[in-house]
């Protein structure tokens, strides 16, 4: 064998492996954005669970600060690393392309990106500033609290969907629909 053909193998081999770390290590960004993600939304619905009263401005004040910092340092990065990752997960591994179940984690995933935005940062962060303002005497504190419902029910059903995705993760089921929508496209 003439040496071209050794450098050519040989690099095909290192390029080979290369695609598989780059595999594993999308996973693991993917997997550890949703442990992540699961756990500030199941540290929220603690939190929120222990939530005083808004007559106990200062408790109240401290744990809605508490949970806005869970909600800006842990949920967000964790639920961008999660989308990033599963995006990325999608672009180099070719099975998941044609796959159902990571088309319909795909969608969630984006679903809850949104959501995650619209119905728990925003509203936690906001809540947070309503509460300070209210103990510098600046907002009446009648005004408080009057999200709470939502923002539990949003994170109940948020963590509902992202343990379908950890489901359909694991399981990977196959679609019959989606193939069946495909053959008639072509």
């Amino acid at each position: 064998m003439c040496e071209t053909v050794r450098r050519t193998k040989r690099a095909a081999r290192q390029a080979s492996r290369r695609g598989v770390t780059v595999r594993h290590l999308v996973k693991f960004l993917h997997t550890m954005g949703a442990i992540g993600l699961m756990g500030a939304m199941a540290s929220l619905l603690v939190l929120i669970s222990f939530l005083p009263d808004p007559s106990a401005l200062a408790e109240y004040a401290r744990m809605r600060a508490a949970m806005g910092g869970i909600a800006q340092w842990v949920f967000l990065p964790s639920m961008a690393l999660t989308l990033i990752g599963g995006l990325l997960a999608l672009a180099v591994n070719r099975a998941y392309q044609d796959a159902g179940w990571a088309l319909v984690k795909l969608a969630t995933g984006i679903i809850i990106f949104e959501w995650g935005f619209v119905a728990v940062v925003g509203p936690m962060q906001n809540e947070a500033l309503l509460a300070a303002r209210a103990l510098a005497g600046e907002f009446d504190p009648a005004g408080l609290a009057k999200t709470l419902s939502a923002e539990r029910n949003s994170l109940w059903v948020m963590l509902a969907v992202a343990s379908a995705n950890v489901v359909l993760g694991v399981w990977r089921p196959r679609f019959v629909w989606l193939k069946s929508a495909a053959t008639i496209r072509e």
